[in-house]
């Protein structure tokens, strides 16, 4: 049983990877749908799978959310989440949708059968703010932290805070903390210098990799 009990206007750093360390983005097309399926998965009101929704024009946009996506980094064989719980269980709902969406997807794309992650999904409260600070900084970067070789395969919401009017993720709670785009962009690539040259000290967060 889960020992975290999410609860609505709460943060958590929620993460998994591919079973037996394997890949569950192949190509970039994989890449696109699993962000898409971040996207997609997150409303009451799922009217039809992704690959019929791709097809409607000017549909409306998606509303009543079950969560908020603070950041994310979606890796070749892993990703990371940073989310705040807007609706009672709206987190485990969407986590499931999410991964089981892009299971079946998967599944039925390379005629396999199974489980593509490795058992529940994983979650840290994010405790205060100094936390979620440096987990946001973890998670845009992750794939830095990882010195992954294939970035084309990476999906990461470092982009939309550089640019943060692009953005579907909810970037105000990080970068309304700093002045400017460009001194949370020191803050967190500083961040991130200090996770890997100290990696005791930032263990809370390294241990999800």
């Amino acid at each position: 049983m889960r020992k975290i009990k999410f609860a609505p206007g709460e943060y958590y750093h929620i993460y998994n990877r591919g079973v037996d360390h394997r890949n569950i983005v192949k190509d970039k097309f994989d890449a696109d749908r699993l962000l898409q399926s971040l996207y997609e998965f997150n409303t009451e009101e799922i009217t039809g799978g992704i690959y019929e929704l791709s097809f409607k024009r000017n549909r409306p946009e998606i509303t009543n959310n079950l969560v908020d996506i603070i950041c994310y980094c979606l890796n070749p064989n892993h990703f990371h989440l940073l989310i705040k719980e807007i609706q009672e269980g709206g987190l485990s709902k969407y986590i499931h949708r999410f991964i089981g969406g892009y299971s079946k997807y998967f599944n039925k794309r390379y005629k396999r059968k199974g489980t593509l992650f490795e058992g529940p999904f994983k979650a840290k409260h994010i405790s205060d703010n100094d936390y979620l600070l440096h987990a946001s900084a973890y998670i845009n970067l992750n794939d830095q932290v990882h010195q992954l070789p294939n970035v084309s395969l990476v999906r990461s919401s470092w982009i939309e805070y550089m640019k943060p009017k692009t953005s579907f993720c909810k970037t105000d709670i990080i970068l309304s903390q700093f002045e400017t785009v460009k001194s949370y962009k020191k803050f967190a690539e500083d961040s991130l210098l200090l996770m890997l040259e100290k990696r005791s000290d930032y263990k809370d967060l390294l241990d999800t990799e």
